[in-house]
């Protein structure tokens, strides 16, 4: 039979209110009573009601995680890293899939706001949901952060890494390499894939490059991202002007450019160089091994929780912005242009 609070309470020889003080941390309570309020919580292996508790406390210990997809490792690395951390602390989250469709995840986000999650973070969001405001309204009405998402000119808290100077270490290591055909492979609906193809045209335009070719597969965090990327490339090697290189807006796709060079014949890296972005375990177990842009994902995970935590504690109308760094890691899916 399961111990109550009762149970406790005669066991420890104290009221039921002493035990709640303990419980909810909420007034002080002498040492040693706490001690011997915590020991017999041990020995009667009791376990609070989590409904009643959060009726006293106004809080409910959830946190909503609100992703694009699951397919794309990304996503289920960070999360890892954010539940973990906020483990720790006493919280379980609700990890929500939006399929990267801007109606689903403006529902989601409401559903979470009305079961009464104490904080919300959404990973790499849609750009429809900055454009209409959305995410600069609920922000008001809840502790919400965004991770990797187009905040630049909106009024709402942030994470994300250092794209820019990423996309741009990747595309500079392919130039030295010798390549000027380079071609983009992205997804659509991404603050991500927007800011990948916006640096990858400048590159092109300071560099002075005459080949331009931007591939655009639809949902890049699907499962048939590799697919769609395979497809799409074969289709442009079926044609005559085709690039020695690809950048990759994911991992997922890089390896789809890796099978659709497989099924042709075409040497990686001997006739093609391929660079991916956030450097999953893809990247090691891919034959070649991928060269991937590494966005410390754990790091990533681990930071958004801190920070919605502190969002939590001190107040969510503060409009925080943190930009964390990116490094190329490079493996054997890049020579030098012929």
């Amino acid at each position: 039979m399961r111990s109550t609070i009762v149970d406790v309470a005669k066991e420890a020889k104290v009221s039921i209110s002493t035990v709640s003080r303990v419980l909810n941390n909420n007034y002080p309570v002498k040492l040693e009573t706490r001690i011997k309020v915590e020991e017999a919580i041990k020995k009667l292996n009791f376990k609070p009601n989590s409904m009643a508790r959060s009726l006293i406390t106004r809080k409910t210990s959830n946190i909503g995680v609100v992703v694009p997809g699951l397919t794309n490792l990304f996503f289920p690395t960070v999360v890892e890293s954010i539940e973990k951390y906020l483990k720790r602390n006493g919280y379980i989250i609700s990890l929500c899939n939006t399929s990267a469709d801007p109606l689903k995840e403006a529902e989601i986000i409401d559903e979470l706001v009305s079961r009464q999650a104490d904080g919300i973070i959404v990973i790499d969001p849609t750009m429809d949901n900055f454009h209409n405001h959305y995410f600069e309204k609920i922000s008001k009405s809840i502790p919400l952060l965004v991770v990797n998402g187009g905040t630049k000119g909106y009024k709402c808290n942030s994470i994300s890494y250092n794209e820019e100077t990423g996309t741009m270490e990747a595309f500079d290591y392919l130039l030295k390499l010798g390549h000027s055909k380079i071609a983009l492979v992205r997804g659509y609906k991404s603050y991500s894939y927007d800011i990948k193809e916006e640096m990858y045209k400048n590159m092109i335009k300071e560099n002075k490059l005459s080949y331009s070719k931007v591939i655009n597969i639809g949902n890049g965090n699907s499962i048939n991202a590799v697919l769609d990327t395979q497809k799409a490339v074969e289709k442009l090697f079926s044609g005559n002007n085709i690039p020695t290189a690809f950048f990759a807006c994911n991992d997922m796709m890089a390896v789809g450019i890796l099978n659709a060079c497989s099924n042709a014949g075409i040497s990686v890296p001997g006739d093609i160089s391929v660079i991916g972005f956030d450097n999953t375990l893809l990247a090691e177990i891919s034959n070649p091994k991928l060269t991937s842009v590494d966005l410390n994902m754990k790091q990533i995970g681990h930071k958004a929780a801190l920070e919605l935590l502190d969002i939590i504690s001190y107040g969510f109308d503060v409009n925080r912005k943190v930009v964390l760094d990116t490094r190329l890691v490079i493996r054997q899916s890049c020579g030098e242009a012929k």
